[in-house]
């Protein structure tokens, strides 16, 4: 299960026959986000012709949680051209929305579909993608003594402390790349550290 992700959010332009054409990316980790920002874009162009957009929820290859809308577009011209980019460049958790100001020039079914592919293509074109890394939160228990060394290990993985909480012992909740736990057991195990799955 390899794919790419969005880093961070991305803007491009395209002018088509007059028609205006304005593609945003965000990262997305569920519908609902990717629903939010649908609906932040109406408001900010609320005279805009259209507002069509396709998201993809994890492995574009696999999966089971995409859509796309064509908006008032005729059938298949919007929405799917934009998911089809995603999924030939294998970028899951993304949500691509096209706003389009209509310049007066019809551009039929064919100039459509390449209007809204190019656009999700021209705002693929300026992303910054990085690997997608599944990963899991676990719990650590530590003593006082060896909080410090638990850190230094987590963040020497790439991992991060989400919470930390006192007692008796050190419960350390973090997020590691799940390729990562077995190395973390193994480095934690030599000083007597325990991990316990969530």
């Amino acid at each position: 299960m390899s794919y790419q992700t969005l880093q961070k959010a991305v803007t491009a332009r395209l002018e088509i026959r007059k028609s205006e054409f304005i593609a945003y990316a965000y990262p997305v980790t569920s519908r609902e986000q990717a629903m939010f920002h649908v609906e932040q874009l109406r408001k900010k162009y609320p005279d805009a012709r259209h507002w069509c957009w396709a998201y993809i929820i994890g492995d574009p290859e696999n999966t089971t949680s995409a859509g796309f809308d064509d908006d008032g577009e005729p059938n298949g011209t919007a929405g799917r051209p934009i998911l089809n980019v995603l999924q030939h460049k294998s970028i899951g958790n993304i949500i691509i929305i096209v706003v389009r100001y209509f310049g007066g020039i019809k551009l039929g079914a064919g100039g459509l579909t390449r209007a809204y592919a190019g656009s999700a293509q021209a705002a693929v074109d300026k992303m910054t993608l990085q690997p997608f890394v599944p990963m899991e939160q676990i719990k650590i228990l530590a003593d006082f003594a060896t909080e410090a060394q638990c850190r230094y290990v987590v963040e020497d993985l790439n991992g991060h402390i989400d919470d930390v909480e006192y007692s008796k012992q050190v419960t350390l909740t973090v997020t590691i790349a799940e390729q990562d736990i077995e190395a973390l057991k193994e480095r934690l195990a030599m000083d007597g550290q325990v991990l316990e799955n969530e």
